[in-house]
């Protein structure tokens, strides 16, 4: 009995540490993000996923996708599209073929924003794993992270 009481215990360590270094890695895009370009995280989630999207006239997605892609509720990805909007970085529209149906495309300004807002993201991003890999709770995790992104770069 005594062995998956410490399997559980270390599980939820790493769960814990994992939890932390989402938040202090989010705490400091979050910061990056807003004093450079006045974004959130969310609202670069969701121009970094509408930018990949994009396939030039009629790249789009539907409300429901972009709200499953950046992990929010309908009704806060509504409000989060409808600031984007309301600063001319995304438009929506009605699908041409089934009028109950909501798209979301990004313009050539949120396109724009997105370019520069990647370099302050990937170095703000950088900078937070350097800081996270000085915890020895935390590094172990870095480590994965920066594996992955190897794996990424050699594919």
């Amino acid at each position: 009995m005594r062995g998956p009481e410490i399997d559980g215990r270390v599980l939820a360590q790493g769960w814990c540490a994992l939890s932390l270094l989402h938040d202090r890695i989010d705490a400091h895009l979050e910061k990056a993000l807003q004093n450079a370009h006045g974004l959130s995280v969310r609202e670069y989630s969701a121009l970094v996923v509408l930018s990949e999207q994009h396939d030039g006239d009629g790249g789009h997605l539907s409300m429901t996708r972009l709200a499953d892609t950046v992990a929010l509720s309908q009704s806060a990805t509504t409000r989060l599209v409808t600031r984007l909007e309301e600063r001319g970085l995304l438009v929506r529209y009605l699908c041409p073929t089934d009028r109950r149906g909501i798209y979301t495309n990004v313009t050539d300004q949120g396109r724009a924003l997105f370019d520069r807002a990647r370099e302050t993201n990937d170095h703000a991003l950088e900078e937070a794993l350097a800081q996270a890999e000085s915890s020895a709770e935390l590094r172990p995790l870095v480590e994965v992270v920066r594996s992955m992104q190897h794996a990424a770069t050699r594919s």
